[in-house]
């Protein structure tokens, strides 16, 4: 299921609750039956927001009794807003030592579940992408599905952590790209398809090299090919 709208608010407000509802470290959390109906959504949203709460270290869950308020001290920590295009430009380049090496490890993954998420979170983009809406959370749910399987659970709350400064960066690449929007979408497809054939095939090599390929390719559309840096 990709990102959706709901599962950001749900999260929002388990945040909200953890922060600000007098929940100490280790306090339990309602249960999601409980959350879904308080919240108004069905029980997937609430686990989708859940699951994000897990990997940034707000929320622990231990087998058969439930979920509770996580340690402070595991919790991701806040990053800074991006302010101005020259710092989307160094978050990009950043992203690039990042996930290159995190699709590596993805490609080394034993999991063939986690593997095939990659696939279908692939193919839900495609989808997305030819519907002609904006396919952001899509694009997103991939990158993340990648983390998920590097098996570093300090992958996935980066990425998580980064969430808001992907969506800004990704935003800003397609609304000032003087690239034409087809050739733009056509290029983006085949870079993300590359990435998941490298993973699947279990080439580590290819899935780091397709992964940078991919996130230079997203700095030449906004700056240019060869555009000079904004530092």
């Amino acid at each position: 299921m990709p990102i959706s709208p709901l599962s950001d608010r749900v999260y929002d407000q388990i945040r909200e609750l953890i922060e600000h509802g007098g929940l100490v470290e280790g306090a339990r959390l309602p249960g999601e039956n409980d959350m879904s109906a308080r919240f108004e959504v069905s029980r997937p949203v609430v686990r989708q927001a859940l699951a994000r709460l897990r990997s940034e270290g707000w929320v622990t869950s231990r087998r058969g009794a439930g979920n509770f308020v996580g340690s402070a001290e595991l919790r991701s920590a806040a990053f800074a807003p991006l302010q101005s295009v020259a710092e989307v430009r160094r978050f990009l380049e950043f992203r690039c030592v990042i996930e290159g090496e995190c699709a590596a490890w993805a490609a080394r993954c034993q999991d063939k579940e986690l593997v095939e998420e990659i696939s279908t979170r692939r193919r839900l983009l495609e989808v997305a992408i030819a519907r002609g809406g904006e396919h952001i959370t899509e694009d997103i749910a991939f990158h993340e599905a990648v983390a998920r399987a590097s098996g570093n659970e300090f992958y996935l709350m980066t990425m998580s952590a980064l969430r808001q400064h992907r969506i800004v960066a990704t935003r800003l690449i397609r609304e000032l790209s003087p690239q034409p929007s087809v050739r733009r979408q056509r290029d983006v497809r085949a870079e993300h398809l590359r990435i998941e054939q490298a993973i699947v095939a279990g080439d580590a090599d290819e899935a780091r090299c397709a992964m940078v390929a991919h996130l230079r390719g997203g700095i030449d559309r906004l700056f240019g090919k060869g555009g000079a840096a904004a530092r």
